[in-house]
């Protein structure tokens, strides 16, 4: 047990009256933090390890009670020690869409995860929390990211060589920041929603949202980069949850916005999945970059403006150990 989880079994023990021997690690997610799972008295909780130099706290505590007011499933926070980065927080359990999914109820799940978007994405404030927005200039940022960590860091593909993109990385930029901009998860995928009981979706991992794109979670869902579903299903829920909303736009326009928002979606999980294991030393996430490669090698192909991302990684290799 190293020093903060002591820490954190004192805060438990001490401040939360909730008697802790051991803690039992579960699987965590592409951050900083760690979770552990505690029973006392019959009752699960969950208690969540930020570190605060690492992990903000604030904006999870803050971002969870304004969405479960609006009647979204968070978890519950019972104690919370914001300086330290230590939370006590209610258990969804295990049942995760990745865990859970299947083709026999892929449909009524997603439906059910495209109804919590769609009230989620109504949120305008958060008390005590500015949600940034997902500007222009920071999606431009998360390509040339996209450009050092997988592409020279990872590829060893030289700078002088990625040049040929920055073209399609302005248009993207350009295209993708001209949607209409609503409350954005960022991460709305099936690691961080729950299966819950009566066709309830727990929501997790939300503490890191932006004012964005109207599509954005829509493509971290429908084009999963740890699951995949065929294209003809994927634009029929695509299209399902364009019914829901009040946009004066046509269905061929919203698929349109639809895949570009994935590819920038995908250029920044290749990003991040290239950095977990060269910054981080954590191979985990190599695994989906061939799955998120395909997304963006189908996707890229429909368009004249993005022939150049196209032909730039059908020429390199991915390089997945």
């Amino acid at each position: 047990m190293n020093k903060r989880q002591q820490t954190l079994q004192a805060w438990l023990n001490n401040i939360c009256g909730i008697p802790v021997n051991t803690l039992e690690c579960i699987a965590g997610d592409a951050s900083f933090r760690s979770y552990f799972r505690i029973v006392h008295q019959g009752q699960s909780y969950i208690a969540m390890d930020a570190p605060p130099d690492r992990e903000n706290c604030h904006s999870f505590v803050a971002i969870a009670n304004a969405l479960r007011a609006m009647g979204v499933k968070t978890p519950t926070i019972f104690a919370s020690d914001l300086t330290q980065g230590y939370l006590l927080l209610s258990d969804f359990g295990d049942k995760t869409f990745l865990k859970e999914l299947t083709l026999e109820n892929a449909n009524p799940l997603y439906q059910s995860a495209l109804d919590t978007l769609s009230i989620l994405q109504t949120c305008h404030t958060v008390e005590d929390w500015s949600i940034p927005l997902f500007t222009a200039q920071f999606m431009r940022q998360e390509m040339d990211w996209f450009r050092e960590w997988y592409v020279m860091r990872y590829l060893e593909v030289t700078e002088q060589e990625s040049k040929i993109l920055n073209p399609f990385f302005d248009w993207l930029t350009d295209t993708v920041s001209q949607q209409p901009y609503v409350f954005m998860h960022r991460d709305y995928h099936s690691a961080n929603l729950m299966k819950l009981p009566d066709n309830q979706v727990g929501v997790l991992d939300f503490q890191d949202a932006f004012f964005g794109p109207v599509t954005y979670d829509l493509a971290s869902l429908l084009r999963d980069c740890y699951v995949a579903w065929p294209d003809d299903l994927v634009n029929e829920w695509a299209l399902s949850y364009l019914d829901r909303l009040s946009l004066a736009v046509s269905a061929d326009q919203f698929l349109y916005w639809f895949d570009c928002m994935s590819m920038q979606r995908h250029l920044k999980a290749l990003m991040t999945f290239s950095r977990k294991y060269k910054r981080d030393d954590n191979k985990n996430y190599l695994q989906h970059i061939p799955r998120t490669l395909h997304y963006l090698l189908k996707i890229s192909e429909r368009y004249p403006e993005s022939k150049a991302l196209h032909h730039f990684l059908q020429a390199i290799p991915a390089c997945v150990p």
